[in-house]
């Protein structure tokens, strides 16, 4: 049996020669960032970074307070300088089907420019076709319109009371229509006790010719309504042509903005032509109104209002994006919703975005065990890598606990590199239990627990020291 030989003290501490040192105090030395001595680790982040295809995903796997949230962020943020800035994405109404709104993609910057664009429009169309309608030119015209229906009921009851008369018989307009009654020698109207003197046949005669009166009467009422449709179709034909004339004048010139953009321009079709169908909705005196003296449901404007879902104007390169709360939600965005007269309703406008929205194009940085622990992330997480879109669902609709027609906006299509983040016996659960785990997550970054203790590391270590006094306003550190 081996003999156990009792340790010394200086074989439980091994000091830093100081004569290996090469300066005097940390401040002449270069900063670094805390993952020294993982460059093993590293560089299978920069492999992951580097490689297309799907699944090559990063897992990066070490103990807990090795920094690997700090290491894997700076190596991110030094590998994606150079990158091009993501695309904005945007929400627009479909106005075929209000519930599946649209995703518009725009290059950077444009997305903002599109919704203040589109505000403006609205804007000016709320000035500009009110004016248009109140015109002389048009009122003229409308009153032509008018003028000419009544002409035609003039003439058809003109013409009918004249053949009437020509039969001894009276065509009188009573606050309840029309109606027809016999008259005498002296073109009087004759009174019922006068009628019911008259002989027999003469009665008989005036009922039937009053009869065949009342049968053209009806005739002409019937003529009256295909008269007064075709008018009604002249109205509308008419207000559709003022319309069309402001809304092509405003709008040529964003066509021209967004002319590169296939996209937007079919979106500015939509807006056009729903404009001049609904041109009612930007008169004031034929705008909805409740009993109460308030407008009837949501502005009827916000159907034209471009919800900026990622803005990306301001970034310069591909976004690196850290999801401390990954849940379903905060994954994948939300339409949330909001009360009107005592009821929920939600639109395209009240569409939110997740981390995956905000990441694409870019990183995702997820801590593995957080995922795990929120309701159906893992799944969502998996079901988003798998599918490379971004589909907006909510728990209640996935669950069925809601039966209510709720929003289905168009995927959009995600371009990301998530890296979670986890000790080792997560990922090797994950590997052993997780069918998909080892086909979304191929590359795994694994960060050592020590360290050589070189001369050279020894630096390192200083430098690192250095750079953390720096960060927080010491003075530095002697070599001693």
């Amino acid at each position: 049996m081996t003999k156990l030989e009792p340790l010394a003290p200086h074989d439980l501490y091994k000091s830093c020669d100081s004569s290996e040192l090469h300066f005097s105090t940390t401040a002449e030395l270069e900063s670094v960032n805390l993952a020294i001595g993982q460059d093993r680790a590293l560089d299978s982040i920069r492999f992951g970074m580097r490689i297309g295809g799907d699944g090559y995903n990063v897992f990066a796997l070490g103990p807990a307070g090795v920094g690997k949230l700090t290491a894997v962020k700076d190596c991110i943020a030094e590998q994606s300088r150079s990158g091009p800035p993501p695309f904005d994405w945007c929400y627009v109404n479909n106005f075929d089907q209000p519930h599946k709104p649209e995703a518009l993609k725009l290059p950077a910057g444009r997305g903002r420019r599109l919704q203040q664009d589109m505000a403006q429009l609205v804007e000016d169309l709320r000035n500009a076709i009110p004016a248009a309608f109140e015109s002389e030119e048009y009122q003229g015209r409308f009153a032509e319109l008018e003028e000419e229906f009544k002409e035609q009921q003039t003439s058809a009851m003109n013409e009918l009371g004249e053949a009437a008369a020509q039969q001894n018989i009276s065509l009188i307009h009573t606050p309840s229509g029309f109606a027809f009654a016999p008259l005498g020698e002296n073109k009087e109207v004759i009174e019922s006790e006068d009628f019911l003197k008259l002989p027999k046949e003469e009665q008989e005669r005036i009922k039937n010719t009053v009869t065949d009166l009342q049968g053209r009467l009806q005739k002409t009422l019937r003529q009256f309504i295909v008269w007064q449709k075709d008018v009604r179709e002249k109205m509308k034909a008419l207000n559709r042509e003022v319309a069309e004339l402001q809304v092509t004048q405003l709008i040529v010139a964003l066509r021209e903005k967004f002319s590169d953009l296939q996209e937007v321009l079919d979106y500015l079709d939509g807006v056009q032509q729903h404009v001049i169908e609904h041109v009612d909705d930007f008169r004031p005196d034929t705008a909805a109104v409740s009993p109460f003296g308030v407008p009837r449901g949501p502005s009827p404007f916000e159907r034209y209002t471009v919800n900026l879902l990622v803005d990306n104007s301001e970034q310069k390169a591909p976004p690196v994006v850290y999801e401390d709360l990954p849940s379903h939600a905060n994954l994948i965005g939300r339409a949330e919703h909001k009360a009107e007269m005592g009821t929920l309703v939600t639109d395209f406008t009240l569409i939110k975005a997740g981390a995956f929205h905000r990441a694409n194009g870019g990183y995702l940085i997820l801590d593995a065990r957080q995922v795990l622990l929120q309701p159906f992330a893992w799944d969502t997480l998996k079901r988003t890598l798998r599918s490379s879109e971004i589909r907006i669902d909510s728990l209640e609709r996935m669950l069925s606990f809601i039966s209510t027609t709720s929003l289905e906006p168009e995927p959009i299509p995600v371009d990301v590199k998530v890296i979670l983040i986890g000790e080792r016996q997560l990922y090797y659960l994950l590997s052993a239990h997780e069918p998909d785990f080892r086909e979304l997550f191929r590359v795994a970054a694994d960060f050592d627990e020590t360290m050589d203790r070189s001369a050279q590391s020894c630096e390192q270590f200083a430098s690192l020291l250095g750079g953390l006094v720096k960060q927080e306003g010491l003075l530095p550190l002697e070599r001693d």
